[in-house]
């Protein structure tokens, strides 16, 4: 409007049919211009917990998760990407509540499904795996216009396997494996023999396939527990507890080592800062007290 203002008054007329043209143009081609296109919807995939999950050797991670369109049906395809090139081949297949529906080991670049439905998508780790391998999955739906994708990531993480051994002779075969855990691939990451825990070893590692070959020729072990333990599990013995708790006064105890080791005593005292207890022989002549470490008796019989 200030434009008007430095426009001499014979050439108002003029100005104006020219900025009346040139608004009745640019409606007309507000007219003519297509409307613009609306973006599709693009949430076909629904999935309600972690796209990305670890796994030990030999285990599988799954996913369910389902896929709808407003058409009612949809083609699937498939992408399947390792860590690294030398990987060992992870497994992947897909099913829904009737069949699988793609594997990886007879691949097929696409597949045509039905929807709204439910699926489960499942990564086999390998046995063979090292620490940190992965597989990468992605799935792209098509539905007309409409498309979506997703992502899947599994990851190789070590097991805490249970051996077990011959009575008394944990800390043997943990010594013994713990020396080969060094000759060729270096797959064995911890091992833990409790005190109190007789006949099991705890063995942190990541190829199962290695680890039951490094204690097949270990005389005293016998053999994994099948399955996997837990952190859970093993936090109880990852904490020490003192020797001389639930020993009490009058308690029966034989000792386990020393110059008296195999006589049986009486404890007369606990001095738990210390960890030592107090002990009266019983068959002695004479009844002398002898202090002794906690670890150094064995309860035989309780105060009554």
């Amino acid at each position: 409007m200030r434009l008007r203002e430095f426009v001499p008054d014979d050439s108002k007329d003029d100005l104006d049919d020219g900025l009346d043209y040139f608004e009745d143009d640019l409606e007309s081609d507000e007219e003519k211009a297509p409307a613009k296109a609306t973006e599709p919807n693009c949430d076909m995939f629904f999935i309600k917990e972690e796209t990305i999950k670890k796994v030990s050797a030999g285990a599988i991670a799954e996913w369910s998760f389902s896929v709808s369109s407003k058409a009612s049906s949809a083609t699937l395809s498939f992408s399947v990407e390792p860590g690294r090139d030398d990987a060992p081949e992870w497994e992947i297949s897909l099913a829904d509540a009737s069949s699988e529906v793609w594997n990886s080991a007879v691949p097929a670049e696409s597949v045509e499904i039905s929807v709204p439905k439910e699926f489960v998508l499942r990564a086999e780790c390998p046995s063979g795996v090292r620490y940190g391998d992965s597989v990468r999955i992605t799935l792209k739906a098509q539905s007309g216009s409409y498309s979506d994708s997703l992502s899947f990531e599994a990851v190789a993480k070590q097991s805490i396997m249970i051996l077990k051994t011959q009575i008394d002779q944990e800390k043997s075969v943990a010594d013994t494996l713990s020396a080969k855990a060094h000759l060729g691939e270096k797959d064995v990451y911890a091992i833990l023999s409790p005190q109190g825990l007789r006949g099991y070893v705890f063995v942190e590692g990541m190829n199962t396939e290695r680890l039951l070959e490094k204690t097949r020729d270990i005389k005293k072990a016998r053999k994994f527990i099948e399955g996997e333990a837990s952190i859970a599990d093993i936090e109880p013995y990852l904490t020490p507890t003192s020797p001389v708790v639930g020993i009490v006064e009058g308690d029966i105890v034989e000792l386990v080592n020393g110059p008296f080791k195999g006589e049986k005593a009486r404890v007369q005292k606990i001095d738990q800062v210390k960890e030592e207890i107090t002990v009266e022989l019983i068959e002695a002549m004479v009844p002398i007290p002898v202090t002794v470490k906690g670890d150094s008796v064995r309860v035989i019989e309780k105060e009554k």
